[in-house]
């Protein structure tokens, strides 16, 4: 068994995506927030660090075999300032915590993930000085921007860089990419059309400041339930998805404004539930537990998750990669 340590865990997208593949486990998290943290450990059978990472030491880290982490995309998102290395609030900085430790534990591969947006910004200059400082370490990269709609068969347009990195470069030559694979998967399999919801996710006249009730009734007016579309609220208007899929989740998605998907059901104008979100993420609805939190906090939670099902297949290709280059696990290793 592979053994991971997870940074800017969140509530486990990562973590959960490794252990799918039935040969990796997370002996240590890490997580600043305490309410993703609380659904960490809803979810795991480990106490989570909630220790700010610039106080993390090395060597409170175990040494395991991978190293994870999603650092903080707000620097880089395209929705918000994309101030990146220079961010206000010094979460660009926090890559090169990531990379402390990393450096000083030397895990035998490592992944990371942000919004694709982290490629192109400040003209690609932030993102190769983030592969220099892998490089310069001695790690042998690869990255991809993979959308969960084509390399997860999960019905949301969501597309996020990943970066691989291996101690041994005959590992990262052996390592490919997944391929492309079908959607089969719809809305349908995320959303319940046909089932009522608590009265707070609708959408009804007079709840909202302005004509917003109005303009979405109007839009939906002539929508076939049988075969749902996907709506947004954009500020002053209402847009029709027309790819068939959820946009990409967001870290407000519950705040009935900008950006927010709506969908029309048999009981009515509605936003997605919580449930709903974490589910178009790829956690299992019927097995990945949600705590007592509000729902502000869940919506932020799965929004600023990962799509599990394309970290999946990720993990087994990093395995694979690993297996052909003759890796022991080093719970393996004889003592």
């Amino acid at each position: 068994m592979l053994t991971i340590a997870s940074f800017f865990a969140g509530v486990g997208g990562i973590d959960l995506g490794f252990q799918q593949t039935g040969r990796c486990r997370t002996v240590y998290a890490n997580e600043f927030d305490s309410y993703p943290a609380a659904t960490f450990q809803e979810n795991f059978p480990i106490k989570v660090d909630l220790r700010d990472i610039n106080k993390v030491k090395s060597a409170d880290v175990p040494i395991t075999d991978i190293i994870v982490g999603g650092f903080p995309c707000q620097a880089f998102s395209i929705a918000g300032l994309r101030q990146g290395f220079q961010d206000e609030k010094g979460r660009g900085e926090l890559f090169f915590q990531l990379a402390r430790i990393v450096n000083a534990n030397r895990p035998e591969a490592a992944l990371f993930e942000n919004v694709k947006n982290l490629v192109s910004h400040d003209d690609g200059r932030t993102f190769r000085i983030i592969c220099e400082e892998l490089q310069n370490m001695g790690y042998h990269i690869e990255y991809k921007v993979l959308n969960a709609m084509k390399y997860g068969n999960v019905a949301q347009n969501r597309e996020r860089i990943y970066i691989v990195a291996f101690q041994n470069e005959a590992a990262r030559q052996a390592f490919q990419w997944p391929e492309e694979i079908p959607l089969t998967n719809t809305v349908r399999d995320i959303i319940d059309f046909e089932g009522n919801v608590p009265d707070r996710y609708y959408y009804t006249e007079g709840r909202f400041a302005g004509d917003i009730y109005e303009q979405l009734k109007e839009a939906m007016e002539d929508d076939d339930i049988e075969n749902p579309a996907i709506y947004q609220w954009r500020r002053k208007y209402v847009r029709k998805n027309q790819s068939g899929v959820i946009p990409t989740l967001t870290a407000n998605q519950g705040g009935g404004g900008h950006n927010v998907c709506l969908i029309k059901t048999r009981h009515g104008i509605r936003k997605m539930t919580p449930r709903e979100c974490f589910t178009a993420q790829g956690f299992d609805r019927d097995n990945f537990v949600l705590p007592e939190q509000s729902d502000t906090r869940l919506y932020k939670e799965a929004g600023n998750s990962v799509c599990v099902p394309v970290i999946r297949r990720i993990a087994e290709a990093m395995l694979q990669a690993l297996d052909n280059t003759g890796y022991v696990a080093l719970e393996d290793r004889p003592r």
